[in-house]
């Protein structure tokens, strides 16, 4: 691979450069768009036990409405193997607004097994970004502690119609996903026949203090054609060059926020799951990667 051909948007560092605390809720709360605001002031209570200071954006609750589609092959191999495809496009007023974006995630609880996988494509001239984050989820036993999974992504815009391709195709696109060794005559499905419908609010900011800040958001995940709830999610985001420089009385500030915020919205949080867990759950194949 000619790697100086590749236009790289974020070089792929092996060290990571995103923070990212995400909590999964109970879908039967979502049945209106006031989940948000009732989600953001429990949110807001925690908050103040620690003083971290909320910043409400301008259209912090203007929905934001997104199509989330997933890959694999029929017996998941992929997802067995910690890779991730997932098709997203993003509407305006009803219509698709955008080349949709295609991502292809490694996803690992061990850093340097994460860090190991160059999911660059071998294409030259792609345009693409690379990010490499560490999330931080609940503890799959109980309420108020985190734990951490890794995710190395290549994210580019795509035509949808490309994505119709055999495990072949794609492993010539993105080598890494060679070491799923999905056999290459099998073609990519749709992940249990299943369409998400997101939407999302970007509701504002989190403050931690020393130049920590944190983007907030809330969202929920449907059954686009039942119009279903089948998850929600919180999550805060923070973006950085070197760890080193991230001050440590703010990350355990950071820290005890998420996990206090956890107990505080006890009645909410669905533990020991992730977004993409619960869509591969929603069909009778197994997987076995449990994240």
């Amino acid at each position: 691979m000619n790697e100086t051909a590749i236009e790289v948007v974020n070089t792929p560092f092996s060290a990571v450069h995103y923070y990212e605390c995400k909590v999964i809720l109970q879908p039967q709360h979502f049945v209106t768009s006031h989940a948000f605001r009732d989600f953001w002031k429990i949110v807001r209570h925690s908050a103040r036990k620690f003083d971290v200071t909320v910043k409400d954006a301008d259209d912090g609750f203007d929905n934001q409405v997104r199509e989330v589609l997933f890959f694999d092959t029929p017996s998941f191999d992929l997802y067995n193997n910690h890779f991730i495809v997932r098709l997203r496009t993003f509407y305006k007023s009803g219509w698709p607004d955008g080349l949709p974006e295609l991502t292809v995630k490694f996803r690992h609880p061990d850093f340097e097994t994460a860090a190991a996988v160059d999911v660059r494509p071998a294409t030259p001239g792609a345009r693409i970004r690379i990010k490499f984050k560490e999330e931080l989820l609940p503890l799959r036993e109980g309420l108020g502690g985190m734990r951490s999974i890794f995710s190395h992504n290549c994210v580019l815009a795509t035509p949808r119609e490309q994505i119709d391709m055999a495990v072949a195709d794609l492993t010539r696109s993105f080598p890494a996903l060679l070491q799923a060794k999905a056999r290459s005559d099998e073609r990519l499905a749709l992940v249990n026949d299943f369409a998400v419908e997101e939407v999302q609010v970007n509701v504002g900011e989190l403050h931690f203090g020393h130049g920590i800040k944190a983007k907030a958001t809330i969202a929920v995940w449907r059954d686009r054609q039942h119009e279903r709830p089948i998850c929600g999610e919180f999550a805060f985001q923070c973006k950085f060059d070197r760890r080193e420089d991230l001050h440590r009385e703010s990350l355990k500030r950071a820290a005890d926020f998420y996990k206090t915020l956890q107990l505080d919205a006890y009645e909410w949080v669905t533990l020991g799951a992730t977004k993409t867990a619960i869509v591969y759950g929603l069909g009778q194949q197994a997987s076995t990667n449990h994240e």
